[in-house]
């Protein structure tokens, strides 16, 4: 799942990032209001979470000005803005969901799950499928013909990346991003290195994984649908 932060915090904004990454989700971050206006009308994201006091624009300002220009993506305003005229407010602006600061980072990343659920992801269980293969996004699994195939965890995300894209170009600076997060790299070499072992893996139970390589580009799937 794509995500684009924007949170005036920098601390917040540095263990939000780290910590959905880790859980899997690729993270785009500013803390200030006029570029995080320009990176969610430019960028493909999945959820936008929109801090309200923010430099340059404020985050209402900032939503308002999204649904004027029919964007449609899903939007959780998280805020120290807790009265329930602030929350009415938000939701009428067009915001999607509101949280509260302080939170519980747990309670954050049920209500992305939801929110990706209901917005344009075309994922409707947490199983994606693929000709023979399902990857389960909840028990970071992977099978081929209902048989498991035992991945290590930057394996599994290289899979999940592309799995999730379909018909999207990955470069390698996105699969490292999802990988490793905003704060820390891996490799091309590195990268071709994982998908290489995945390939063998799969290759052993008579599959091929469907993973295609645009030289100079970068890594993407072709959807079946």
């Amino acid at each position: 799942m794509n995500v684009l932060l924007i949170e005036d915090s920098a601390s917040l904004r540095r263990s939000l990032s780290v910590g959905l990454n880790n859980l899997g989700f690729t993270v785009d971050d500013t803390g200030d209001g006029s570029q995080g206006l320009s990176m969610a009308l430019m960028g493909d994201y999945d959820v936008i979470v929109l801090d309200l006091m923010l430099p340059n624009l404020d985050g209402l300002t900032l939503l308002k000005t999204l649904r004027r220009e029919n964007k449609d993506t899903r939007v959780l305003i998280l805020s120290a803005k807790s009265q329930p005229e602030e929350r009415v407010q938000g939701l009428l602006s067009g915001a999607d969901d509101y949280m509260s600061k302080p939170f519980s980072f747990d309670e954050l990343h049920a209500r992305l799950l939801c929110l990706s659920r209901r917005g344009t992801l075309k994922l409707t269980s947490d199983v994606v499928y693929y000709d023979n293969f399902a990857l389960d996004l909840q028990l970071k699994t992977f099978n081929a013909n209902n048989r498991q195939i035992e991945l290590t965890p930057n394996e599994y995300k290289i899979i999940e990346c592309l799995f999730t894209h379909q018909n999207k170009v990955i470069t390698p600076e996105k699969l490292s991003t999802y990988i490793s997060g905003n704060y820390d790299s891996i490799s091309k070499n590195a990268i071709e290195a994982h998908l290489s072992a995945a390939r063998k893996k799969v290759k052993k139970l008579g599959f091929e994984l469907p993973i295609k390589t645009k030289r100079g580009f970068g890594y993407w799937i072709e959807s079946r649908t």
